[in-house]
């Protein structure tokens, strides 16, 4: 056994098995990598408008602070936040994007005595965080690429702790109905935490949506979380949130770091809160970019999951990692996703008009060629 092996076996047992997760190409390591001037990313589902003016204008404003810490608490976005969603400033707690809330309530519940359900198809942290905290993962089988409920319902025993439900689903897009995930919700055990992961809540049209916060004065082990990374343009800056009961709250910030937001997110998200010009352009850029797409894979006879987010995942009927490279020597980053058992399917964000033309026109030649 040699030193770095030593180093390895003094990991936890779960850290030590554990695969990184992997983010989408950065658009500078493709230009690196191949020499390119020109390159779209459509791989991580971010903005295509960036953020709005009100945000940039915070953060303008707050440079001169930067010598000083952040307010540890986040009082005036917490009262942002409380006002916007009627809920109470105790019931909020403020994350490093809303994966930093994420591996909160699994460090702060979870066990190697306890399980932790959720989808296959679902999001990648899932079991990251319960695998690092030495859990073990309960994997239901996906319906129709989204989230079995009554599966996962009958796959909860004693020693289920957590239940990840993301919605919509990332990387499908699948969208749950209010009356079957409050009933999921009504059956859990008081002994289980519902996590609800809304990261692309704002993008699901008014007639579907679901207004999960109402909930939460009658299901105490919920826990909802959001993100200002998508909608709001701001992953950069890293800034999410949850809404739970105040005693969940309590517990999460016992956990939570100090000053896990920096001062820029805090005003920017603040900002960005407020910005419902800038909201509204990023939904209709969104449903149209998505119209766009779809269309262009009709055309190509691809069939694609219909997405509620602000991606959509396309089956190219055979492996997607070799059309993914090609993309990529034609400047074009999308996400492959095999990693989450659809092997056949690329996830592609929407983007701008134009950049979903780009994506097509690569697309359609690099299909032609093989």
């Amino acid at each position: 056994m040699n030193n770095t092996d030593k180093i390895y076996n003094l990991a936890v047992a779960g850290v030590q098995q554990l695969i990184p997760y992997k983010a989408g190409k950065p658009i500078e390591e493709l230009e690196r990598e191949l020499g390119l001037t020109q390159v779209i990313k459509l791989a991580s589902n971010e903005n295509p408008l960036g953020p709005g003016k009100k945000a940039l204008t915070a953060i303008q404003a707050a440079l001169p602070l930067l010598a000083l810490y952040p307010d540890g608490s986040g009082f005036t976005l917490k009262q942002a936040l409380a006002e916007k969603y009627a809920v109470d400033v105790s019931q909020i707690t403020l994350g490093n994007g809303s994966n930093e809330i994420l591996e909160l309530v699994a460090r702060a519940f979870l066990t190697p005595e306890h399980e932790v359900v959720f989808s296959q198809h679902a999001f990648a942290v899932y079991p990251i965080v319960t695998q690092a905290v030495g859990a073990t993962a309960v994997v239901v089988p996906a319906l129709n690429y989204g989230h079995d409920l009554d599966a996962m319902l009958q796959a909860v025993n004693a020693k289920t702790r957590l239940v990840f439900i993301a919605n919509p689903n990332n990387p499908t897009g699948t969208l749950l109905s209010q009356a079957s995930l409050e009933r999921f919700i009504n059956a859990l055990p008081d002994t289980c935490v519902c996590v609800l992961d809304e990261a692309y809540f704002e993008f699901v049209s008014s007639v579907e949506s679901i207004n999960s916060i109402d909930w939460l004065k009658k299901f105490p082990n919920l826990l909802i979380t959001r993100t200002f990374s998508k909608a709001y343009g701001l992953a950069g800056l890293r800034m999410g949130y949850g809404l739970s009961s105040p005693e969940m709250a309590d517990i999460l910030n016992r956990v939570r770091q100090p000053f896990n937001n920096n001062t820029l997110a805090l005003v920017a998200a603040e900002a960005a809160l407020g910005d419902d010009e800038h909201l509204q352009q990023t939904i209709t850029i969104n449903a149209l970019g998505m119209q766009q797409l779809t269309n262009g894979f009709k055309n190509l006879g691809l069939e694609w999951i219909p997405s509620a987010g602000n991606f959509v995942s396309v089956d190219l009927k055979q492996a997607g990692q070799p059309i993914y490279e090609a993309l990529l020597r034609k400047g074009v980053i999308v996400r492959p996703i095999g990693n989450y058992e659809l092997p056949h399917h690329l996830r592609i964000s929407i983007g701008t008009a134009a950049e979903n033309q780009l994506f097509l026109q690569a697309l359609t030649e690099t299909l032609a060629d093989v």
